[in-house]
């Protein structure tokens, strides 16, 4: 497991009310650690309330005093921000998100004296050649944090992140439903290929690295079992969820396409930046870490349980194992 540390007690998470936060937050109560978590809209996670280990604070993380404040008595802060599409708000783009915010947790660091920085990056992030802009500042925010002075810092580089709450496999079981079902899905980027991470085998790599002195300065790739093309993820998908709807793959030219008319939907579902993004496959050249001691789920032992007919009672078994430990 690497040689580990015990000085880190104190831990600022900035998403923390997050889908890969609450999971990292989950292991961390019942612990020695004590955990601050700020978020703008403290009202929504008053569950987070009930643990006595967790302070939850009402605060704009892109106000640099309110960093400054906020780690001055911290000992590690674990960055977890991060969007897939921006919009034309100023603090909702990817170099507001990517790159400013990640400078202005470096500067705080640095002058409250916080030597230990954990950062959420992404696979294929590469801030020369990057084909996305959202690839791009990951790289960006990547660099800037580990060519900081007087910080141990680690960074994690997720394929894409399924489990309970996912935007992946859930966004696609909606998205299937949509009439007329008798009509073949159109799927752009079909033959991408993943390797789908589930986000507590993530949650636990970002919970070991805090006291391992060994994932000082490591950039880490983060990947499941199993690679995938996207269509086959699209076509698993239907079949949990009973949906009988074929899945018709578009060429190159059909999907930008349909990523650039996607781009003006409320939400947008799909961007050109994610058909970009798309271009290079994600997926790892090596096996998860073995430093971490983790053998990753696969998607085929965790998705039933929240995808389809088998969800109620997979969660109802899993309540009751949970219930009786």
């Amino acid at each position: 497991m690497g040689s580990r540390v015990n000085k880190y007690r104190r831990i600022c998470i900035l998403g923390g009310t997050g889908f890969v936060g609450q999971h990292i937050l989950n292991r961390l109560t019942n612990t020695d650690f004590k955990i601050r978590v700020i978020s703008r809209h403290r009202e929504r996670h008053r569950e987070l309330l009930l643990f006595p280990e967790v302070e939850l604070v009402t605060a704009d993380i892109h106000d640099p005093q309110v960093l400054k404040e906020n780690f001055s008595d911290q000992d590690v802060v674990i960055n977890l921000v991060g969007i897939l599409n921006q919009s034309g708000k100023k603090q909702a783009t990817f170099k507001a998100v990517h790159v400013d915010l990640t400078r202005h947790i470096i500067q705080a660091c640095q002058m409250k004296g916080v030597k230990r920085l954990l950062h959420m990056s992404a696979l294929n992030a590469d801030s020369a050649k990057g084909p996305s802009q959202y690839l791009r500042t990951k790289g960006e925010a990547e660099n800037l944090v580990h060519n900081a002075k007087n910080i141990n810092v680690t960074s994690f580089q997720p394929s894409v992140i399924f489990g309970l709450e996912d935007d992946f496999f859930n966004r696609f079981a909606r998205l299937l439903k949509i009439p007329p079902t008798f009509i073949p899905f159109p799927l752009a980027c079909a033959d991408a290929k993943f390797s789908p991470v589930f986000v507590d085998d993530v949650a636990a790599a970002f919970t070991v690295a805090v006291q391992n002195e060994a994932t000082f300065g490591q950039r880490y790739a983060l990947c499941g079992p199993e690679s995938y093309t996207l269509k086959a993820l699209v076509e698993y998908t239907a079949k949990l969820g009973g949906i009988k709807r074929s899945i018709y793959g578009l060429g190159d030219s059909l999907s930008k396409l349909q990523a650039i008319l996607l781009g003006f939907v409320p939400g947008q579902p799909f961007s050109k930046d994610n058909y970009l993004s798309m271009k290079i496959d994600s997926v790892c050249d090596t096996p998860f870490p073995a430093l971490f001691n983790i053998t990753p789920a696969s998607v085929e032992s965790i998705v039933p349980s929240y995808i389809g007919q088998q969800s109620l009672q997979a969660r109802f078994d899993d309540y009751r194992r949970t219930a009786r430990r």
